[in-house]
């Protein structure tokens, strides 16, 4: 069987995060400029390898403040890490559509093992003859684990920003 590469669409995918705000409501966030990367043997994603890489400075959250802010050394230090890289381990079928994705997260400097469930939504030949596959990949981390540690405390008990950071993204690459 033959190596496949697939090359991510970013014009139909979306590298998104969500972070608990005070407490009780969700800030969300995505990366605008980033590169991912899949190598299969045949059409099937079992045991493939998976990169992807993203510049910290096209993180948006629709707040121009708030952006400053997670790119200043107080959060992500874009100018110090300047990239978010992820590199398979790991990609395991559980079912017909379900994998278990585990690797290699490097962030703020400091790499750590993670696991991801990921959706596989199958493969679709687009109007022009491309074949493309997509993929649904959820997750939490711990943003501490990587010492992204800012916070305030509030007045009310708790804090300003939420230790726990949910992963959406939705993927659709193109076989080459």
């Amino acid at each position: 069987m033959s190596t496949k590469k697939w090359l991510i669409d970013p014009t139909h995918s979306e590298i998104g995060f969500k972070v608990k705000h005070m407490m009780f409501t969700n800030v969300t966030g995505k990366f605008q400029n980033y590169s991912a990367s899949i190598e299969t043997e045949g059409d099937d994603f079992e045991n493939a390898k998976i990169e992807f890489s993203g510049a910290i400075d096209s993180i948006t959250t629709g707040n121009t403040d708030r952006d400053a802010h997670l790119l200043s050394a107080d959060f992500f230090d874009a100018e110090q890490f300047p990239e978010i890289k992820f590199e398979a381990t790991s990609f395991k079928k559980i079912d017909e559509a379900d994998f278990e994705l585990k690797g290699n997260l490097t962030l703020h400097g400091v790499t750590k093992q993670v696991q991801l469930d990921t959706e596989f939504s199958g493969l679709m030949k687009d109007p022009w003859g491309n074949t493309k596959a997509g993929f649904i990949i959820s997750g939490k981390i711990n943003r501490k684990d990587w010492n992204l540690n800012w916070n305030a405390a509030l007045e009310t008990g708790g804090v300003l920003v939420s230790e726990e950071v949910r992963l959406n993204i939705e993927l659709q690459f193109i076989k080459q």
